[in-house]
């Protein structure tokens, strides 16, 4: 499944990641801690969301609540493709060089990394 976020609307699902389900006042009082956002600004952007699909609407009380309609995997692993195919040229190990060539990993992240590719050599 593509999933097709802009960045506003990856800050929104960050939000309901982490809190649930909320409303568009919850969502926007987090988002204003990091940044400056209308309150308008924030409904119309999770109204589109809900049109994209992205968010579910629950609108059987006085107050809308949303909550994420996919996981974290699911954008994080869509955002991935398109970096990869786009910036990378489809080069997933062009990204790993790339990434660890210009940010410093912890021991313990690179054991991880380790550990990966360990179980890649052992297939």
């Amino acid at each position: 499944m593509k999933i097709k976020t802009t960045e506003s609307e990856l800050e929104i699902l960050q939000v309901l990641w982490h809190k649930g389900a909320c409303t568009v006042r919850d969502v926007h009082e987090e988002l204003i801690k990091n940044k400056e956002a209308g309150y308008t600004t924030t409904l119309k952007l999770m109204q589109i969301m809900h049109e994209k699909g992205l968010v579910e609407r629950d609108a059987s009380a006085k107050t809308h609540i949303y909550k994420a309609a996919v996981s974290e995997k699911q954008a994080q692993q869509s955002a991935l493709d398109k970096i990869i195919s786009t910036v990378f040229k489809g080069s997933a190990a062009d990204l790993v060089i790339q990434a660890l060539g210009n940010h410093k990993a912890s021991k313990d992240e690179i054991d991880t990394i380790k550990a990966y590719l360990k179980k890649f050599e052992n297939q």
